[in-house]
């Protein structure tokens, strides 16, 4: 029997991201792969200790198709999920996949022929690891919540929301978001204790419309004695910053993204009220108005915005970032001075929002992209300094929890010898 989304109860506990949710039962109208053939997943899982990076099955949103919940080509929405057991029986995690996005006809017509535009493309099982695994020993906060990746395939970070009739793509990130959050609500997450909400690179700039949807009087009833609590969640920070040629190449193309998808409404009026829409694109420009308790997980020298916003192939044609920016031992030392800059730029950016006691900060010195999903940096490297030298995911439960007040700046690059570099 499906739970009547009008009838939820108020949640108990604040989460780190976005609401919680107990039972997992599928819905009739959904169709649940794995290892080749269909299936339907079990009610409930046992409680014994799960294995490490188990693959789970991805599940297809067929019954939000007729409300334009699809991917870029049309195909169905997709998520994967994983049923908590134990105490995590009522505990969410909801994980918005990254992967970029597009900007024009063209490399959105790329996109379609892929993961990132159409779920007939995706892998029918992934394996879910860092904050995401199974694992008590890898991820001894997390590994027994009901752990839920939704696959990103509208290109503008689950929040656009219109058709191109002159290309036939369908941008409809923001009712993927709304469908697949509506879906969990109805099958146990409306009368969850916690949940944390966490995203990556694509999945980055999705505040307005988790705080929308929660809001809605229909996901929830206000008592006198019992107020409800705002989600938490942990997320990147990507910056508006000035590229090698003096130039601002990620707002050009964050400007193009905006337009093209029909963002724009979906964007928080805290921050459009005074700021244009490509300016509340950037989380640095919204995450001050946000009252959500935020933990901002990042590199210092974020290798993505390095190779995409600070030196672009368009801002270096004469190719002289080119060796640096995929080998931090091939800067110069006028290089390692712009990078250095880049991160003084990031820590002013976070310097009122660090000033909330609910809000949690862990900024490392690590040329890395992406780190709460990666087993090597999640449940290993890095470390801050002597205080926090028991890494992110201790760092990530001490904050989530209450254990600790957790607000981490790691000293500029080279400092620190336990990162785990990717270039």
């Amino acid at each position: 029997m499906k739970t009547r989304i009008g009838a939820v109860r108020p949640w108990a506990l604040l989460t780190l991201v976005l609401l919680l949710a107990s039972t997992c039962v599928q819905a009739a109208d959904e169709q649940t792969y794995g290892a080749g053939r269909r299936r339907r997943r079990s009610r409930r899982r046992s409680t014994a200790a799960a294995p490490a990076n188990i693959m789970v099955p991805i599940t297809f949103l067929n019954s939000s198709v007729e409300k334009g919940a699809v991917c870029m080509d049309g195909t169905p929405a997709a998520y994967h999920l994983d049923p908590g057991s134990g105490a995590g029986n009522n505990s969410w995690i909801i994980n918005l996949e990254g992967g970029g996005w597009c900007n024009n006809a063209r490399t959105c017509k790329f996109r379609k022929r892929s993961h990132h535009g159409s779920s007939d493309f995706m892998e029918r099982q992934i394996a879910f690891t860092g904050i995401m695994s199974a694992s008590a020993a890898d991820n001894p906060d997390f590994y027994n919540w009901n752990r839920v990746k939704i696959r990103y395939c509208d290109s503008a970070s689950f929040a656009g929301d219109t058709f191109d009739k002159g290309t036939g793509l369908y941008f409809r990130g923001q009712r993927i978001w709304e469908e697949a959050v509506q879906h969990r609500l109805s099958i146990g997450m409306a009368s969850a204790d916690q949940v944390l909400l966490t995203d990556c690179s694509g999945g980055d700039t999705v505040l307005r419309p988790v705080r929308r949807l929660l809001r809605r009087p229909e996901h929830h009833r206000q008592t006198p004695r019992r107020r409800w609590p705002f989600p938490r969640r942990v997320r990147l920070l990507i910056l508006n910053s000035v590229d090698i040629s003096g130039g601002r190449s990620l707002r050009s193309y964050y400007a193009d993204i905006v337009y093209m998808q029909a963002v724009a409404q979906n964007l928080p009026p805290t921050c459009t009220d005074h700021l244009d829409a490509t300016s509340c694109f950037f989380p640095q420009n919204i995450i001050d108005g946000i009252k959500t308790p935020i933990f901002l997980l990042n590199s210092a020298y974020d290798v993505w915005q390095i190779e995409e916003s600070l030196a672009p192939n368009k801002a270096d044609p004469s190719g002289a970032w080119r060796a640096c920016k995929f080998n931090r031992s091939a800067c110069n030392a006028s290089q390692i001075k712009f990078l250095q800059d880049f991160r003084e730029q990031m820590v002013a950016s976070v310097k009122s929002f660090s000033g909330s006691k609910s809000n949690g900060i862990f900024i490392n010195s690590c040329f890395s992209h992406c780190q709460s999903e990666l087993p090597a940096t999640w449940n290993g490297s890095p470390a801050i300094q002597n205080k926090y030298r028991e890494g992110i995911a201790k760092s990530v439960g001490d904050w989530y929890f209450g254990r600790a007040e957790v607000k981490g700046i790691d000293c500029p690059y080279p400092c620190d010898n336990t990162c785990r570099h990717i270039i």
